[in-house]
């Protein structure tokens, strides 16, 4: 590598890290200005790999934490040493991180003993809740305190930032870069992977999707999911639920227990996420406990409803595209029916207005590391317009059977 040329470090493990880093990766390497290392933990094994080939990333280094019952204090020790260890070979003038999982934060830690600055992708989302989501919330918070630059996908993101002290012309709003990803994915119209996701989605047949795989649903929570959309399917055997099912058994053994019989449900291994994405563009429904999903969903007009008792992106709540229904079986059964069966209601979210991003967060986001090494101008932060195209009005691939 070129010595004048500052070196940008990504360190990234699970599949929503490297989808969000994907398109700032990708942008630093096309600007001649910058070197760019990857460097992955590996604690998603094939689906980070997955994702990795999708976007055409080749990590300089693989970490390869992956181990069979890891704990957080597995994933943190071997994630500490191994970040540690390229820093001290390979300096850079940043290491980016993105959101809040124990890679994101451990990684960032690592750096902040090196003293390298720690830039902060999808910086701010605040539940207010140590406990909901574990251990986001306090992976995100911790971030928070040691990151040189916050890179806050939202406005109400950099307002809790600024609430927590933070000084603002370290917050740059970006909008979040899974859109600009969701966009890439979408645009690129690649062949389904999985072909029993193929066969389904080349039918007229209304589809609901399911992901659930939170730590803090484990136990009795994943029981009622499991339970609910059951009961969802028996009553709806005209339509189709998909359900990429998460490979932790504490999450598929009991989904699969639940659902596995029932001839109108679809459990499949995790979705490639270029399939993953055909499937939201193909869902009526989204039920879902993730994160990310709460930000794609809105991107192609679909209403999401939230299995959780809170969450960390109240923006789309404010705006109307998602709903929080919790863990309570008798809701989740009562708030999807009304979607399957009201087309009112379901018009009402599927207008919302994506308060998320436009695809341009990996421009602003280079634009902001620009600034902030003295080679640039402050760009302008993100702003919700309305209308907003979705990305779903770009390409219909719905009933594509290739």
């Amino acid at each position: 590598m070129t010595a004048d040329r500052p070196i940008v470090t990504f360190v990234y493990g699970t599949r929503p890290e490297a989808i969000k880093c994907a398109p700032l990766v990708l942008a630093l390497q096309q600007d001649p200005d910058f070197q760019v290392r990857v460097v992955v933990t590996g604690q998603h094994r094939e689906m980070l790999d997955q994702v990795n080939t999708l976007f055409g990333i080749e990590p300089d280094v693989d970490l390869d934490i992956h181990q069979t019952g890891q704990t957080l204090s597995d994933v943190a020790v071997r994630t500490l040493r191994g970040v540690s260890d390229d820093l001290a070979a390979h300096r850079p003038a940043a290491v980016v991180v993105q959101g809040d999982t124990s890679s994101a934060f451990v990684a960032g830690l690592a750096a902040f003993y090196a003293q390298v600055p720690v830039v902060h992708l999808e910086a701010g989302l605040r539940t207010g809740d140590l406990a909901a989501p574990f251990p986001e919330e306090g992976n995100r918070s911790l971030l928070t305190r040691i990151a040189a630059l916050h890179l806050a996908p939202t406005a109400g993101n950099r307002d809790n930032l600024l609430r927590e002290g933070i000084d603002p012309a370290k917050i740059i709003v970006t909008g979040n870069s899974v859109i600009d990803a969701l966009h890439h994915a979408v645009a690129a119209d690649h062949p389904w992977e999985n072909e029993q996701l193929r066969e389904l989605s080349s039918t007229d047949r209304p589809l609901v999707l399911v992901t659930a795989h939170r730590r803090e649903s484990w136990g009795e929570p994943m029981e009622a999911i499991g339970r609910a959309v059951a009961t969802v399917a028996a009553r709806h055997p005209d339509h189709d639920v998909a359900l990429p099912a998460h490979a932790n058994p504490r999450v598929r053994e009991v989904l699969v227990r639940h659902l596995g019989h029932l001839p109108n449900v679809h459990i499949v291994d995790s979705a490639a996420y270029g399939d993953f994405c055909r499937l939201l563009q193909r869902a009526r429904v989204i039920l879902t406990d993730s994160g990310g999903v709460q930000e794609e969903g809105p991107a192609l007009g679909k209403p999401v409803l939230v299995m959780r008792s809170t969450t960390e992106r109240p923006e789309a709540m404010e705006f109307g595209t998602v709903r929080l229904v919790g863990v309570d079986e008798a809701r989740i059964v009562a708030e999807v029916t009304s979607l399957l069966t009201d087309p009112s209601a379901r018009e009402a979210m599927s207008q919302a207005v994506n308060p998320y991003g436009d695809g341009m967060a990996a421009p602003r986001a280079v634009a902001a590391l620009r600034h902030w090494l003295g080679l640039g101008p402050r760009p302008q932060d993100f702003i919700p317009l309305r209308p907003q195209t979705r990305v779903g009005d770009l390409v219909d691939t719905a009933h594509d059977t290739r």
